[in-house]
């Protein structure tokens, strides 16, 4: 970006494709905020650096948490579940 008496001049056009939930929300904010859809694409990305690093979660310290908190599957009911899907895979695979 280059700035020239006040004003800044952008020097870079990106294309990108968006589904139409999140091109209406582009919209919305571009209204709420009296901006371009640039503008409000530029703030959100600002904004979302300066917040925690999005690291992914660990599934197996997510299934943890959720065993300790009684929400987890009871564990017959999940070899239930893993016997019926080896079933089917071997369903499928015709074995």
């Amino acid at each position: 970006m280059v700035c020239c008496y006040g004003m800044a001049i952008m020097t870079q056009r990106t294309t990108f494709a968006l589904d139409p939930d999140t091109v209406q929300r582009l919209k919305r904010l571009a209204d709420r905020w009296a901006v371009s859809q640039a503008e409000v694409v530029r703030r959100s990305v600002a904004q979302a650096e300066l917040g925690p690093a999005a690291t992914p979660p660990d599934p197996a310290t997510l299934l943890k948490e959720l065993q300790a908190k009684g929400r987890g599957l009871v564990r017959e009911k999940a070899e239930s579940y893993l016997t019926q899907a080896r079933a089917d895979r071997a369903k499928w695979r015709g074995e």
